[in-house]
């Protein structure tokens, strides 16, 4: 698992999927009526439940410690979670998500690109971002 799909479980990303694809759909027959097998292929996309990031991220900022700001801090987003905050993780991440080879031999601008990458990532998988954020 990568470290992206770490921080997409952290956050409860996918809990309903399971649940969802649990159950497998009946088979679509091979001579069955138009009609039908569009009716399948209708019903086969799952809309993807949003997750509260913002709440979520908040409520582990408001219970932790630290004076952390997840909102503009990669390092901090990823210490809210649980997971390795070290410049080998988050070169790790980088590379995971397909950071410019420029930005990575500048820590501070591969971690503002990181940032913005995993906030746009979140979003894209139905997390609330705002867009003030992104």
């Amino acid at each position: 698992m990568g470290i992206f799909s770490s921080i997409l479980s952290k956050l409860g990303f996918g809990d309903d999927a399971a649940a969802e694809t649990a159950a497998p759909a009946a088979p679509i027959e091979v001579a069955a009526a138009p009609a039908a097998v569009e009716a399948a292929v209708a019903a086969a996309p799952v809309a993807i439940s949003p997750v509260d990031v913002l709440a979520k991220m908040d409520a582990l900022a408001k219970a932790n410690p630290e004076k952390l700001n997840w909102k503009v801090s990669i390092v901090d987003l990823l210490k809210l979670l649980g997971l390795d905050s070290s410049l080998a993780s988050r070169k790790a991440l980088a590379t995971e998500l397909g950071c410019p080879a420029d930005k990575m031999g500048d820590s501070a601008q591969m971690n503002m690109w990181l940032h913005k990458t995993v906030l746009q990532k979140l979003a894209e998988n139905g997390g609330n971002i705002p867009a003030d954020l992104l």
